[in-house]
């Protein structure tokens, strides 16, 4: 027995391994699977007792511990799949390691999961720069990375790598389309994260807006850490823009939220779907009422039997963990795994690694978790092709729009 990163007591013999859950004590060390397999067709795949073993990287320690909430949310849809039966009777072991956020150490972290652990797939491998670094050892070995927490478009070229979380130059697009076809309002004001993110969503913005001959009215990018946006507002307002959108984190959100109400600064306001999250109410409080988010993922409360068995596991295996987004990421990137590697047990084939990624390739219009309508094929890996619409409303998270194609002039753009 051991202790998990929530605190409580697990069997680790049992079929999940949240392995990195010992860096609680300071220890880089974890606890490893049995690998004394009786039938191995391929790495990680025990025919004789049919288990799966899977991995993935996050940051236990480091910068962004809350990160690891996906990991933990992925993992407690395992247990609820393998207490169910599984998949087909397959039952699947994760194997989760602590890269503690560095890209260098996700590369290393990768390796041993390949060569000690034998994991046949990573499933919600965590973070968007640690995703890319591993990309060349996950090529040597052909390892399928499946839902990958990130939004890079290199993850999305990789013939290996299947991601659901899309570039944000679509999501910002999505929120243009819908200020200027359902609001009836183009003047907008864009605030933007002057990182990659952010950057990212002025691409999309900026390419749906030209290609209706129009632009922003504010264009203001800002540091991530900023905490002051009342210069940034002050141009909103002064422009009598009727929308902004802003692309940053929800800390940032809040800010801009509180600087528009310093000053009496009405409009309506859109940002990322990351930010669609209770803790973003806990920081900007009734502020947050009206704001819309175009998300990949259907609200946390939504009346979704995927999403009600979400937040019922999560009760159940991580008590101390906020339902949030950052859950619901990880419970159906974990679902996207299990989709596909049912489409490979069905189909009777050989289960290898290329017969995972065949049967990825096949996926076209499934829902899997909280997200619908997800597509691969070989030639193309953007798994998320719409988007719905939804807003906080009096503490919660509401649908205002099902999901919708992205704007085809940014979706169909050459990269």
């Amino acid at each position: 027995m051991t202790k998990d990163s929530s605190g409580s007591k697990r069997d680790l013999t049992r079929r999940a391994v949240f392995s990195g859950s010992l860096a609680l004590a300071g220890a880089a060390a974890i606890a490893r699977p049995n690998l004394s397999l009786a039938s191995t067709a391929a790495p990680g795949i025990d025919v004789a007792k049919k288990t799966v073993r899977v991995g993935a990287f996050a940051p236990i320690t480091g910068p962004v511990p809350f990160y690891a909430i996906i990991n933990r949310a992925s993992d407690a849809y395992f247990q609820e799949l393998n207490a169910s039966g599984g998949i087909q009777g397959w039952k699947v072991e994760y194997v989760v390691r602590d890269d503690g956020y560095e890209p260098a150490r996700s590369v290393a972290v990768t390796q041993r999961l390949i060569e000690e652990d034998q994991v046949f797939a990573l499933v919600a491998s965590n973070g968007t720069a640690q995703n890319v670094a591993v990309i060349p050892v996950a090529k040597q070995h052909n390892l399928p990375i499946v839902g990958p927490s990130g939004g890079s478009p290199k993850l999305v070229a990789e013939p290996n790598i299947f991601p659901l979380l899309p570039d944000y130059a679509l999501s910002a697009a999505a929120c243009t389309e819908y200020s200027v076809d359902v609001l009836k309002k183009d003047k907008i004001a864009l605030l933007w994260e002057n990182d990659e993110l952010g950057r990212a969503a002025k691409r999309g913005i900026d390419l749906y807006l030209s290609s209706l001959n129009k632009q922003t009215v504010v264009d203001a990018s800002f540091n991530v850490r900023s905490t002051d946006f009342s210069a940034q507002v002050r141009r909103a307002a002064e422009a009598n823009a009727e929308v902004t959108i802003i692309f940053g984190s929800n800390a940032n959100l809040a800010s801009a939220l509180r600087a528009a109400n310093a000053i009496g600064y009405k409009c309506d306001w859109f940002a990322p779907f990351f930010t669609a999250d209770p803790s973003t109410y806990g920081l900007a409080k009734d502020l947050l009422n009206g704001v819309r988010f175009s998300s990949w993922l259907m609200p946390v409360d939504a009346d979704n039997e995927n999403v009600r068995r979400y937040r019922e596991a999560i009760v159940k295996h991580y008590p101390k963990d906020p339902m949030g987004v950052f859950g619901l990421n990880g419970w159906t990137q974990a679902s996207l795994f299990a989709a596909a590697f049912d489409r490979l047990v069905s189909s009777g084939n050989p289960i290898t690694r290329e017969g995972l990624i065949d049967a990825l390739n096949g996926m076209s219009n499934v829902s899997v978790g909280a997200s619908k309508n997800v597509t691969f094929s070989k030639d193309d890996h953007r798994g998320t092709r719409q988007e719905t619409m939804i807003q906080a409303q009096d503490g919660k998270f509401r649908v205002v729009r099902d999901f919708t194609p992205y704007p085809s002039v940014v979706f169909n753009a050459k990269p």
